[in-house]
């Protein structure tokens, strides 16, 4: 069966605010993976987020490795600045997708 045969669902969407840090970061972890094990792609909502550090990258890592090993996939939308600075300077905005916001991310999938 190709992505075109299996019948669209809407994807799960998570969304972070505040700091994600280490702090945050067990609670953050708890979130995605709760959404990835439906087994939908996960849009990953970081409009919100005054800012994120390497333990918040991680969980998005792994989250995001997690859904693709299941057949599903993760995208970030409407990315704040502050989180997108982050996500350059690791060069993780060429591995993430990346959507202005949840319309076009699911457009994107159709």
């Amino acid at each position: 069966m190709s992505k075109s045969d299996k019948p669209q669902q809407e994807p799960s969407v998570v969304r972070l605010a505040g700091s994600v840090d280490l702090e945050h970061a067990p609670d953050v972890r708890k979130m995605l993976l709760d959404a990835v094990a439906l087994g939908r792609n996960v849009l990953v909502d970081l409009s919100a987020a005054s800012y994120i550090d390497s333990s918040g990258i991680a969980c998005l890592i792994e989250a995001l490795q997690k859904a693709r090993s299941a057949g599903a996939d993760l995208g970030l939308v409407a990315v704040s600045i502050q989180a997108m600075r982050v996500l350059e300077l690791a060069r993780l905005d060429m591995v993430f997708p990346i959507h202005d916001d949840i319309a076009a991310a699911t457009a994107a999938d159709a």
